[in-house]
């Protein structure tokens, strides 16, 4: 198996999580000049006081957003090979790496390819000598007589991806970084690039990385073609994110039910990156009306197959809604404390619900390629279970109703013994489970 069938990632915007300003300050600033930063350190260097807070969740793995020179929010990049000023510099970014290598955890980091910022110089020398620019063919033609941008939003460059010197930039961006030791990256709007550019790209990464983690950004669209045929590992598994959090919302198990379907179908090819939150959307915590149900919705993401990351913060219960205006992720993307010891007591609970479930599934690995098949379901009621295709197998109760119920766990040849739960008791075949209760059950001898 490779090391990333074993990852379970803690997910950090760096530029919120820091409180670093809104907007970059000049390419010749010094670092960590600008207000609000920790005086003979960098903003980048605090996350090396997060490391074990991570490894006491469980997780193994620290997946960065934007860290490169940008204009604003880090996905306008200008320079993919220097540090955002406002972050620290090189030299910084090498040591978290360091330090979090020495303590075995990974470290993905955001990959921006499928648009730069304006102030990106090969763009501004379009700008300045049109088709006399060697980088004339770098940029497409935009319907309006400018350039491409990225879903209409003019400060967002599209590349051209047909071009064969944007696939050598690309590639040798991430093996500059790959060379001092990040472990993978995540591919921004991974959706809208051609699957031969990840083709290309993945291929060249891949001979000199072989071990590297690849996983694109698609929220729509066939995400098994991103692997079989865009060469990446994995992909964001939008669908059932969506439909964790609207069936929870609605009392509805159907929906649900249906995206684990599909997503079983996704797990014959590969391992899709599930999630609850990231810093694209709504707080999980604020997605649902009801609080009970976001224990259900942590049960979901760590017994169902994929590899999980958990955005930072979600682990605490933080709440925050995006909204479709300037500034509108800044709710789901705040500054956190100096230290975890200054974190509000509140999401106590919430944090221990994910290291037990972590925990569980540390100690079932197979979870991550787990199949599961839906026994029981009503719109308020659902039971499954998660299978290694042979002796492995855990059952999932799961009671979104405001009265107690009894589940029937499916027959087995050995009896059911409850692994975990928030109340209710296991008999015979059934268990019963309070208001808003789940319990997870393993069979006697393959516990």
């Amino acid at each position: 198996m490779n090391w990333s069938d074993h990852a379970i990632w803690w997910h950090v915007y760096p530029l919120g999580f820091t409180g670093a300003p809104r907007d970059s300050p000049p390419a010749d600033a010094e670092p960590d000049t600008e207000p609000g930063a920790v005086p003979g350190r960098s903003r980048l260097s605090r996350l090396s006081d997060w490391l074990d807070y991570l490894l006491a969740l469980g997780c193994n793995g620290l997946a960065l957003g934007p860290v490169f020179a940008s204009e604003t929010h880090g996905y306008d990049t200008v320079d993919h090979l220097r540090i955002d000023s406002r972050l620290g510099e090189e030299s910084d970014l090498l040591r978290l790496v360091e330090e979090a290598s020495a303590k075995g955890v990974r470290v993905l980091l955001d990959g921006v390819f499928n648009h730069v910022g304006r102030s990106f110089p090969a763009f501004v020398d379009v700008e300045e000598r049109g088709a006399l620019s060697p980088y004339a063919s770098w940029f497409k033609a935009g319907p309006d007589g400018g350039y491409a941008t990225f879903e209409g939003h003019e400060h967002l460059v599209a590349l051209n991806h047909d071009e064969p010197a944007v696939a050598d930039y690309v590639t040798e961006v991430m093996t500059y970084w790959m060379e001092r030791g990040v472990a993978g990256w995540r591919l921004d709007a991974a959706y809208s690039v051609p699957l031969s550019f990840w083709r290309t790209v993945s291929d060249r990464v891949r001979a000199r990385f072989p071990d590297a983690w690849l996983t694109g950004e698609v929220i729509h669209g066939d995400y098994t073609a991103f692997v079989t045929e865009g060469g990446l590992d994995s992909v964001t598994q939008y669908e059932l994110w969506k439909a964790i959090w609207s069936s929870l919302g609605d009392r509805n198990f159907f929906e649900l039910a249906h995206a684990l379907g599909r997503h079983n179908t996704l797990l014959e090819t590969f391992a899709p990156q599930t999630f609850l939150g990231n810093h694209d959307v709504t707080r999980i915590a604020s997605r649902l009306d009801d609080p009970r149900h976001l224990e259900h919705a942590v049960v979901l993401l760590f017994t169902t197959g994929g590899i999980p990351s958990v955005y930072a913060g979600d682990e605490q219960a933080f709440r925050g809604v995006k909204e479709d205006r300037a500034g509108g992720d800044d709710a789901v993307r705040p500054a956190f404390p100096e230290g975890p010891d200054q974190l509000a007591p509140y999401g106590a609970p919430v944090y221990r619900l994910h290291q037990l479930l972590i925990g569980l599934r540390r100690r079932h690995p197979w979870l991550m390629r787990a199949r599961t098949t839906v026994t029981e379901l009503t719109n308020t009621s659902l039971v499954y279970t998660v299978t290694d295709g042979s002796s492995q197998t855990l059952a999932v109760a799961l009671n979104l109703g405001d009265a107690p119920a009894v589940l029937p766990l499916p027959v087995a040849a050995r009896p059911w013994e409850r692994l975990a739960g928030n109340g209710g008791e296991m008999a015979g075949d059934g268990v019963t489970l309070p208001a808003a209760g789940w319990a997870i059950a393993g069979m006697e001898g393959t516990l």
